[in-house]
């Protein structure tokens, strides 16, 4: 029984070391990321296009334009204008 209880404590103690590092490293953790700033500095959305022939969508930097639509292939391309 007091093998089992000094293990006890010893687990204890262990826990308790790492959760106060792991407090005490988190401030100086945060001041060293610069925080992101609001308006303006977010990346701006993509535009998602579905693709005529398949119904796929993709951004539209991806997209193939044809004259009925946009693809995600040439070979919906293709099929679909000929």
């Amino acid at each position: 029984m007091k093998i089992l209880l000094t293990l006890a404590v010893t687990v204890l103690v262990i826990w308790l070391v790492r959760s106060a590092r792991r407090f005490a490293e988190k401030p100086d953790d945060a001041a060293a990321q610069p925080k992101p700033e609001q308006g303006g500095s977010a990346a701006a959305p993509l535009q998602m296009l579905q693709c005529a022939q398949c119904g796929v969508h993709l951004p539209g930097s991806d997209a193939v334009t044809g004259r009925k639509g946009s693809y995600c292939t040439t070979e919906h391309l293709q099929r679909a204008e000929g």
